[in-house]
């Protein structure tokens, strides 16, 4: 079995004057996590410590009981009766953020001596343990109650006492079949949400070798982005190259639109502007737009690619491993918007990796050299050509394709879609060598070889220098790129494609 999670955000509806109380709840938990921050340094065997060890030792040190009424460090130095759960859960907040700073100041030293080692200068700074604390709020089973599909209860500080609050709950909903963790007051601006972890179990559907190689019914949905209309194509395959479905996913014209206008507008504030100030952030309603824009777009094809691929059985989501991109020359809004648009397939293919892993879906990458230029039906190289136009001549970025070998027609990112399912059962597909047929006249390697050829034959060995062939002769490489694009020309002016 494995296990896969996830956040569910939902914001909080409250009284405005509750606010506070939220507010002073946070404050209270960065104090106590702060607190056990410094005892831990103070005691830096904790760290080392299994399972429960480091809690009960912490609590030792800190909280007052009949059994421990004189601690080392008490807890009441800094507030009187903190609730149990959250003073668990301030621990646990300081064992990470410890583990974290240990764990970067020990590799820290391990750079240094390395760099002092080899006789070099070591400039960098070493990491400082936390001087703000701005941690959230986890809320254990004791801090909250009565939790429905619209409300809960939590209990805050409101600064002299503490009290339970109803608070409506908006946004998303908790799935049925998953396990709920303990939720997080979270604030983000001036509102203060619900992040709420939770946890499934589902069998492992093995990895990608093991399926390709071993289920003879595996299929793949592979997954084409682009920057054009269509943001994603996605195909069905099985093992033997079949298609069996395929989707297009709109709706590119209408985001670069949108995208280029916000550009735009902030090309034109900054010229009127003159100068920018350096560090600080300019425009920001509008790149906050172009932001939103591109995150809400990335959740909604990534989540139709995830629900296509389980609503025909497939267990592979394959798409293309992105390689660097550079944009050409142009306005800014141009440039920005090309740049914004190949940004936005990693946005996408990172979202449909998670909600594809919540659903017992691999992802995987294959190499995108070739899967637009080659045929998926014989491999041939493809003409690309708008529509209306004449396949003469090929036109790079054009949306249609024609293979001058089988005659195949079609879209040109559906033909790649096709190519990138292919590529993966081509990874793990086994390659026979083929057996060399025996000679007539070979003697067997039983006897062995007592003599050389050429002592058999009296003759003396050849010790010539082995010379080139001629320039356009067979197996040399001169001239090799320049003959294909003729031998290519000639074929595409014989064949009359049927109109």
């Amino acid at each position: 079995m494995s296990r896969v999670g996830k956040t569910i955000r939902q914001q909080l509806d409250y009284r405005p004057e509750i606010a506070s109380w939220f507010e002073e709840t946070k404050a209270l938990f960065n104090r106590v996590t702060a607190f056990y921050f410094e005892v831990i340094e103070a005691h830096p065997e904790v760290l080392n410590m299994d399972g429960n060890g480091p809690r009960d030792t912490l609590e030792r040190l800190t909280h007052r009981t009949k059994t421990n009424p004189e601690p080392t460090v008490p807890l009441a130095t800094v507030a009187e009766n903190i609730p149990a759960l959250m003073r668990r859960a301030a621990i646990q907040a300081a064992l990470g953020a410890a583990h974290s700073f240990h764990s970067n100041l020990a590799r820290w030293q391990r750079e240094k001596e390395q760099a002092l080692a080899k006789g070099k200068k070591f400039k960098k700074r070493p990491p400082a343990p936390p001087g703000r604390w701005n941690k959230s709020v986890t809320l254990y089973a004791g801090m909250w109650k009565q939790r429905t599909a619209t409300g809960i209860l939590l209990k805050l500080w409101t600064g002299t006492s503490w009290c339970w609050v109803k608070v409506r709950i908006e946004g998303r909903q908790l799935p049925e079949d998953w396990e709920v963790k303990s939720p997080q007051l979270v604030q983000r601006g001036k509102r203060w949400w619900l992040h709420t972890f939770v946890e499934k179990n589902f069998s492992n559907p093995g990895t990608v070798k093991e399926q390709v190689t071993g289920a003879p019914e595996v299929k793949v949905c592979s997954v084409k982005l682009s920057a054009s209309d269509s943001l994603a194509v996605c195909t069905i395959q099985t093992r033997e190259g079949t298609a069996l479905a395929t989707r297009f996913i709109r709706g590119g014209s209408q985001l670069n639109g949108l995208r280029k206008s916000s550009l735009g507008r902030i090309a034109r504030r900054r010229a009127e502007t003159g100068l920018i100030a350096q560090g600080e952030p300019d425009n920001t309603r509008l790149w906050g737009r172009v932001r939103h824009l591109d995150e809400q777009v990335a959740h909604r094809v990534s989540r139709r690619i995830v629900e296509f691929a389980q609503a025909h059985g497939a267990t592979l989501l394959v798409f293309e491993h992105l390689i660097p991109y550079h944009p050409k020359k142009g306005s800014f809004s141009q440039r920005g918007n090309e740049k914004c648009a190949y940004w936005l397939r990693s946005k996408i293919f990172h979202d449909s990796q998670y909600k594809a892993q919540a659903e017992g879906i691999i992802t995987c990458l294959v190499s995108p050299r070739g899967t637009g230029s080659e045929c998926a039906s014989c491999k041939a190289q493809v003409t690309r050509y708008s529509q209306g136009q004449a396949t003469s001549g090929s036109t790079p970025g054009a949306r249609l394709v024609l293979c001058a070998v089988c005659g195949m027609r079609g879209n040109a990112d559906c033909n790649a879609s096709l190519n990138i399912g292919q590529r993966l059962f081509a990874r793990y597909q086994k390659k026979e060598k083929p057996q060399t047929s025996p000679h007539a006249e070979r003697l067997s390697k039983e006897r062995g070889v007592p003599f050389p050829q050429a002592a058999e034959s009296e003759a003396r060995p050849p010790t010539e220098l082995a010379g080139h062939g001629e320039g356009n002769g067979h197996g040399t490489a001169q001239g090799q790129r320049r003959g294909v694009a003729r031998a290519g020309q000639v074929f595409l002016a014989q064949y009359d494609p049927v109109e």
